[in-house]
């Protein structure tokens, strides 16, 4: 069977790889306080630095929203319209968006099969999950099939995502980050490492004051998710306007792990709202 693999707009993918990977996207929206609307549906770093531009002087932080099931039913035809008889599609956790549920309810109106996976993740490590399932498509699984192992390797805690933010106050005003004790008030000039759990909630786990120890931060909660130093493991370093976060962060990484693929990607316009300038880190892949 031909598949198309789809993603929602959260999964920060790296613009070459919507081609290599045969991939679609399904964008979110960012809803400014003055009524306008945009979609979250540009890729290119340049448009996204004037965004980022827009977002840091906002009086105001925007809100988000997620896609409608005709958006999806949109995707959905034009994937059949181009000849795939069968559908994979990875959304943002249901902790942090309806997206999934948009997606599930728009395949109810096609015949053909639709597979449409929580990924409980966020950001570019859904992309490390598309990749995965385009492999095992190409391998000659089924669509059922790759849909399974997808799951299983998330419980199998085969994807991660941990970064730092270099602004709390976006993540907290957002909604989309548990308020810990200790997280909040006064954060200026901290670096907070945020993971995303089993559940799929984006979780504060430490703060580092300076670049250097947040870049050890990262390092030190790797090994605590169970990265085992020496591993294979494939990389996506993620930012919003700090690509020389990821290049350090990666130099320390190379040291530690073989890096068996990478690429960079920056914060679309959902994603950025709700962790702000100066954000980095990794969606994370382990090679088995």
């Amino acid at each position: 069977m031909k598949t198309k693999v789809i993603v929602d707009s959260t999964s920060d993918i790296p613009a070459s790889w919507i081609e290599k990977y045969d991939i679609d996207i399904v964008p979110l929206y960012v809803n400014w306080t003055d009524g306008s609307s945009e979609p979250d549906n540009v890729r290119d770093e340049e448009s996204l630095k004037e965004f980022y531009e827009r977002l840091s002087k906002a009086e105001e932080l925007p809100k988000t929203s997620q896609p409608s099931i005709l958006d999806f039913q949109n995707a959905y035809k034009r994937a059949i319209e181009d000849g795939y008889d069968s559908i994979l599609v990875l959304t943002i956790s249901t902790k942090m968006s309806g997206t999934f549920n948009s997606a599930r309810l728009a395949a109810q109106s096609f015949d053909i099969p639709i597979e449409v996976i929580d990924t409980r993740m966020a950001s570019s490590i859904i992309s490390n999950m598309a990749r995965y399932a385009r492999e095992l498509l190409d391998s000659g699984m089924s669509l059922e099939e790759v849909a399974q192992k997808v799951r299983e390797e998330r419980e199998n805690k085969r994807f991660h995502a941990i970064f730092f933010v270099s602004d709390f106050d976006f993540l907290a005003k957002g909604g989309r980050v548990s308020k810990f004790t200790g997280f909040v008030g006064n954060l200026l000039k901290i670096k907070v490492g945020i993971y995303i759990n089993e559940e799929g909630e984006m979780i504060p786990f430490d703060k580092a004051r300076g670049y250097k120890k947040a870049y050890s931060m990262i390092l030190s909660k790797m090994e605590e998710e169970g990265i085992k130093i020496g591993q294979k493991i494939g990389l996506i370093g993620i930012h919003c306007n700090g690509k020389e976060h990821i290049d350090e962060m990666l130099k320390l990484i190379k040291e530690r792990y073989e890096v068996v693929y990478f690429d960079y990607s920056s914060t679309g316009k959902v994603i950025s709202t709700h962790v702000g300038i100066g954000m980095a880190g990794f969606g994370i892949e382990i090679i088995r």
